[in-house]
């Protein structure tokens, strides 16, 4: 099948190849005729009835007609006018049917908010009924000759070159109607009309309502195929939903590892003490949330109808957990440090031996190589006392570690980071916070884990995504949510369907997912290892 997507932008794809490529098949160049024409074909049906979910449907219509009847088109290079044609018709049968004057039927744009528009209104901005009324009746005053080229005008950005382009005028033409239009509203009027017109301007979920509206085309393989890909996004969000479940039981195997090598650092009975009872605080205050969120997931599940209070508390309890944890980490490491100092002082025959002393080369790697000055290779092995710094490095590893390149411990800050809360590019941990995250809560552009939040979010119990969410639990997002608790403008219909399917998901990325995840374990293996021959 033939596709678009041979250049790496819009402008650079003309009108007749993504028409050549829609006729067979591809959906996603007949997206991107959408994406084009979208705002011309709204604005001028806004322009022709007043009624602004009215004029989408209608755009919608002429998209979806139009997609059936490509093969009818003659010439593709005069694809702009062609839809231009359908709508007005369309608008023609409109007016016929309907006779009754569209101010008084025209929809408040405070709906606007409930439309598929990529830029949501906020509700100090939606209109009311009665603004919506002298918005109308302002823009019905101007003749249609000079109303269209208004609302392209606002809802183009303030481009009269667009305007020009769009309905085959002069530049100098469009300004001279521009300026009568303006002349026949009042300068209050004006205002209002040029930000409502603007804040209900279709976007990018507008353009994937279309293509979830479309008929099939394609052969029947190729339909097949479509449906697979479906199929496979749910797999694609099981995948990372079992990823967080994978990591938090990782989590585990770390905290044991952990308690080990913290019990080997330790030189006095105090500090033994104090290792078991901050770790099983840790581990208890992790547990104790993840089963709160569990026990919540439970009961919304067993609800007639899970309540948006559900939802709200089960994001209360992830934003418990990343201001918390940290907080809780940083008080347990700090005292560890105290205890350490004061336990040298008070038991100073404890700690006689060389490899206990302070700044040992037992107790702490780096390497001879440098560059720029900074060791390639910085590890500390021995419990830090109060005043030491945290390990840098090109790779650092230690209770507080920053490297340039990679980093694991406590708190872990690099590119590539793990550790207790880990901050990076690529971030694993208890609590990850990257571009990249997974973690027991994971917060990123692309977030993994038992609890995640980000731009992208997959969650097993709770997955909260500006864009786009999907889990086993609470998936809450802007545009597009999948799981048994959903909330979203698209929640588990098929635009959301759409909007999450990954035709690279399958068997194939969970594999992906578990290596990463197991190879996190690595670092923590060997670091405990050499703790216990050194130290142990």
């Amino acid at each position: 099948m033939r596709t678009a997507e041979n250049r790496t932008t819009t402008e650079f794809v003309t009108d007749a190849e993504l028409v050549a490529a829609s006729r067979e098949g591809d959906r996603e160049a007949f997206g991107r005729i959408v994406e084009r024409y979208q705002r011309l074909l709204c604005s001028l049906a806004y322009a022709a009835n007043g009624r602004l979910s009215e004029s989408e449907d209608l755009a919608q219509e002429v998209f979806v007609e139009a997609w059936r009847q490509l093969h009818a088109l003659r010439e593709p290079e005069k694809l702009r006018a062609w839809l231009c044609g359908i709508l007005r018709h369309k608008v023609s049968r409109l007016r016929r049917s309907d006779e009754r004057e569209p101010a008084h039927r025209a929809e408040a744009l405070e709906l606007a908010d409930e439309l598929p528009s990529g830029d949501e209104p906020t509700p100090q901005l939606a209109m009311g009924k009665e603004e919506q009324a002298i918005l109308w009746r302002a823009l019905e005053r101007v003749p249609e000759l000079y109303r269209e080229p208004m609302v392209l005008y606002y809802r183009e950005h303030c481009s009269v070159e667009h305007v020009a382009v769009a309905l085959d005028l002069t530049e100098d033409a469009v300004k001279q109607r521009l300026a009568r239009g303006r002349k026949i509203l009042q300068e209050g009027v004006l205002a209002f009309v040029e930000g409502a017109l603007s804040r209900s301007t279709p976007g990018r979920v507008f353009t994937l309502g279309v293509l979830a509206c479309l008929p099939v085309m394609a052969p029947p393989a190729e339909a097949a195929g479509m449906s697979a890909v479906a199929v496979k996004g749910g797999m694609a969000a099981k995948a990372t939903g079992f990823a967080g479940l994978l990591v938090s039981i990782s989590g585990v195997v770390s905290a044991v590892l952990t308690l080990r090598t913290n019990l080997d650092q330790a030189r006095t009975p105090r500090e033994r003490r104090a290792v078991v009872r901050i770790t099983l605080a840790l581990f208890s205050a992790a547990f104790a949330c993840l089963g709160s969120m569990y026990l919540l997931r439970a009961m919304a599940l067993r609800a007639p109808e899970p309540g948006v209070i559900h939802a709200w508390i089960s994001q209360g309890l992830v934003l418990t957990f990343v201001v918390g944890w940290p907080w809780v980490l940083v008080r347990a490491m700090r005292g560890m440090r105290a205890l350490r100092s004061s336990e040298r002082q008070t038991h100073p025959e404890l700690f006689l031996a060389p490899r206990d002393q302070a700044g040992s080369s037992v107790g702490e790697y780096r390497s001879r190589w440098t560059l720029l000055g900074v060791p390639l290779v910085r590890i500390r092995f021995s419990a830090p006392d109060e005043g030491d710094p945290p390990v840098f490095g090109w790779i650092a590893g230690g209770d507080r570690a920053v490297g340039i390149l990679f980093a694991w411990g406590g708190i872990a800050v690099a590119p590539v980071s793990l550790g207790a809360v880990a901050i990076g590019f690529f971030a694993i941990g208890s609590l990850s916070l990257g571009w990249i995250s997974f973690g027991t809560v994971g917060v990123g552009f692309l977030a993994v884990g038992c609890m995640s939040a980000g731009i992208k979010a997959y969650g097993w119990l709770s997955a909260l995504g500006w864009d786009t969410a999907s889990g086993s639990g609470f998936a809450i997002a802007r545009i597009a949510a999948e799981g048994p608790l959903a909330w979203a403008q698209h929640a588990n219909d098929a635009v959301a369907a759409q909007v999450l399917a990954d035709p690279q998901a399958g068997q194939g990325q969970l594999i992906v997912i578990t290596v990463i995840t197991l190879l996190s374990l690595v670092p923590v293996v060997l670091y405990a290892r050499a703790v216990r021959k050194r130290l142990g």
